[in-house]
């Protein structure tokens, strides 16, 4: 009978010193016998095969992993902007986009080609590019010039005025170039011709004229009629002629300071104001050629009767 044999007369095996006797902590661990003599199954390896007894091992089933909840996706907010629109919308808005980036791209290459120096574009274009860009996008580099103007120029305008009885008296002088300031100063969105009409015309009349005054050239003459314009306009929203009065004629001048430098520069600059005076310019040519007219019907009336005299 072996040690695994049954009963009270069973083999307890050798002790450690060989000799038969209680087994030992070691002998018992090795023993799967629990307290009523009966042996319990050995634990089964992982290819599930049965115990040292023969018994089948029940395998114990596996927990079941809880299943990960799904986490509910947040509602997507309304569509805004080209994609609420439908279909067709959106093909449209995206035509205007188009557009507009194309205007966009040839308004910069056409003031492009307006600063630009003189090229083969600029010679065969020239009078296209310039039709575009004046006067509503001119450029002025001026400021960007190695010596930027560091001067205010006033311009300012007088009138003589015929009165209802017969007289001439001459106004005192108006200042345009504070009148422009005044109507920019405090407006967010000023006028082009608030901003740049006197400043434009007093640039082309200095440009198309030489020291003494005197135009070269059919652009002087152009520049002086634009001032001309330019004046009646203005005397006549300040009421220059007044009740009665004809504004005859006008004298243009100017008034240059130069610009405070800053403390920093030391450079010293004259703080007296220079002044140069147009002559004065008749603005009632109407007048003029009537007259003229009434002179050529008096020589033709003379001619006509010294041939009927001499028949």
């Amino acid at each position: 009978m072996d040690a695994y044999d049954k009963g009270s007369d069973a083999r307890q095996g050798l002790g450690r010193d060989g000799r038969e006797g209680p087994p030992g902590p070691d002998d018992a661990a090795e023993q799967t016998g629990g307290s009523d003599g009966t042996e319990e199954a050995s634990a089964p390896d992982e290819t599930g095969e049965t115990g040292k007894t023969g018994e089948p091992v029940e395998v114990p089933e596996a927990r079941e992993v809880p299943e990960a909840r799904e986490v509910p996706e947040a509602p997507s907010g309304p569509r805004t902007g080209v994609a609420a629109l439908s279909p067709r919308y959106q093909v449209g808005a995206v035509a205007a986009l188009v557009a507009v980036a194309v205007a966009v791209c040839a308004h910069i290459g056409l003031v492009f080609l307006h600063v630009a120096p003189s090229n083969t574009l600029t010679k065969e274009h020239g009078s296209a590019v310039d039709e575009w860009v004046f006067p509503e996008f001119e450029q002025n580099w001026k400021l960007f010039a190695p010596n930027p103007l560091q001067q205010n120029v006033a311009v300012q305008v007088r009138a003589e005025v015929g009165t209802a009885d017969g007289g001439i008296r001459t106004t005192g002088w108006y200042d345009l170039s504070a009148e422009d300031g005044r109507a920019i100063d405090g407006n967010p969105l000023p006028s082009h011709t608030v901003q740049n009409e006197l400043r434009r015309a007093w640039d082309f009349f200095v440009s198309s004229h030489d020291s003494e005054d005197r135009p070269v050239g059919l652009r002087g003459s152009l520049s002086e009629t634009y001032l001309r314009r330019i004046a009646l306009l203005r005397l006549d929203r300040n009421g220059a002629a007044g009740p009665g009065g004809v504004v005859e004629r006008v004298q243009y001048r100017s008034r240059t300071t130069n610009v405070e430098p800053p403390p920093w520069s030391g450079e010293k600059v004259s703080d007296r104001p220079t002044y140069r005076e147009l002559p004065w310019w008749s603005v009632t040519p109407e007048r003029d050629d009537g007259n003229r007219d009434d002179g050529n019907q008096k020589d033709g009336a003379r001619k006509d009767a010294g041939e009927g005299g001499a028949a």
